[in-house]
């Protein structure tokens, strides 16, 4: 029996929508904001395709909710993980139907342009780039709006989504059968997750009152284009910034024969370690990895300058490896989140989402963001391929290793090496695992 090793990443996020009635004498306060642009697109004189604004959009967003969620004392200590490209994708969709202050807001926290043709059209060209097809690693995306029966959305608003966003209507009974409307939004779920993700709803989240369920899904399995060697991975302690350190298979490979993409910062060392791409754009994991302990080094390069920077300064380098195996199960719930980041109205019983049903009653209920990733030495070679799989500049260095171990918290990225789409986020802070293999301390 053949067996297939992967690297999977598996996200999904899910927004709930309740009708509620306002009171004797409640007004909707709805004021226009003004909204600035902070990316470069057409509507500001660049000549940045709609796709690009979107791309931009999405990493300015993935930098704003990293600082929010890592500043957070709920997750002081902890690991993190999210997909921004799940998110922001499912509150692009969201802001289509939302107007007034709740459409401005939405679409600051977001950074999304106002000029609805450069959103929708952008949002499209990113999805066929995300879903193409073809060898290598699986990456796919899909959009579903989940609606009670008998509640009128607008044909206007579900035939856009359908149009740009992909996203297929499916009407449920959420009136008198919660719990079979629960069960085929989480089988759609495991379908698109390829079984991973089997309760994302659990009981209770449904309610006699919701009307719409908005969900998205990101997939990706991949394989490193050049293995890391099971005889090579041995237990090591990783130093933990609270002085605790823990016990964790530490994987390595030795770049005598190919080279990756490297760079670093008198605090910060930068590794791009490729997965394999067949006929497909190229993806690869980027590494942030503080030279002291402090992740503050690596967390001060999040943001659009930043990254810029740590893409033109990556170089071809012989790098000796030492990367930990480690899975991470994140859940969050972020409407606190997302009022602290700016939009409180959309969670509001002043909340206007009538362009998509042409009432005010529609708001935010909730917003669940889940996801799965796992890290292991698994994946195929190819080096013709691997030169392609980098943003990297000059010619291969002579055979002198430099020393690439983390062994201590660092960040890393998933993203399209070609446009710096970043489709995944996080950072390690502890990456031991709940079954270790016999203990050899390196």
């Amino acid at each position: 029996m053949k067996i297939f090793y992967y690297t999977s990443i598996l996200v999904l996020i899910g927004i709930i929508f309740i009708s509620g009635c306002l009171g004797p004498g409640e007004k909707h306060v709805t004021p226009e904001p003004e909204i600035k642009p902070v990316y470069a697109s057409p509507e500001n004189g660049t000549n940045a395709s709609p796709g690009d604004v979107m791309i931009d959009a999405n990493n300015r967003f993935a930098f704003d909710l990293y600082a929010n969620l890592s500043q957070s004392p709920d997750n002081t200590g902890k690991n993190l993980f999210f997909s921004p490209y799940s998110i922001s994708t499912a509150f692009a969709l969201a802001s289509e139907g939302a107007k007034t202050q709740t459409a401005g807001e939405i679409r600051t926290v977001f950074h999304l342009p106002e000029k609805d043709l450069i959103r929708r059209e952008g949002t499209a060209e990113v999805y066929e780039r995300l879903n193409h097809g073809g060898a290598g690693y699986t990456l796919h995306t899909a959009n579903a709006l989940w609606a009670e029966k008998t509640y009128p959305f607008l044909p206007a608003y579900t035939g856009m989504a359908k149009k740009y966003y992909a996203a297929d209507t499916v009407n449920l009974d959420f009136r008198h059968d919660l719990e079979g409307s629960r069960a085929a939004i989480n089988a759609w779920t495991e379908n698109q997750t390829e079984g991973k993700i089997r309760n994302l709803l659990p009981a209770g989240s449904i309610k006699t009152v919701t009307e719409l369920v908005l969900t998205n899904a990101v997939y990706f399995e991949g394989s490193w284009m050049k293995e890391f060697s099971k005889n090579e991975t041995a237990i090591s302690r990783f130093h933990r910034s609270t002085g605790n350190d823990v016990e964790v298979p530490l994987m390595f490979r030795g770049e005598k024969e190919t080279v990756l993409g490297y760079g670093e910062t008198d605090d910060l060392q930068v590794l791009q370690m490729p997965y394999s791409r067949g006929d497909k754009k190229p993806v690869s994991m980027l590494v942030l990895l503080p030279k002291s302990g402090d992740l503050a080094a690596a967390e001060s390069a999040l943001n659009p300058e930043g990254l810029a920077r740590i893409r033109a300064s990556l170089g071809y380098r012989h790098v000796d490896v030492y990367f930990p195996k480690f899975t991470l199960d994140t859940s969050y719930e972020l409407p606190g989140t997302l009022r602290a980041m700016g939009m409180p109205a959309a969670f509001s019983r002043g909340a206007d989402f009538s362009g998509m049903d042409g009432t005010n009653t529609l708001y935010l209920d909730e917003v669940v963001h889940t996801a799965h990733a796992e890290v292991t030495e698994e994946g195929t070679y190819s080096a013709a391929a691997s030169a392609r799989a980098m943003i990297v500049k000059g010619p291969p260095p002579a055979y002198i290793p430099v020393q690439f171990r983390a062994d201590h918290p660092f960040v890393f990225l998933i993203w399209d090496d070609e446009t710096g789409n970043i489709l995944f986020m996080g950072r390690v802070f502890d990456p031991s695992l709940p079954e270790r293999e016999q203990p050899v301390m390196i």
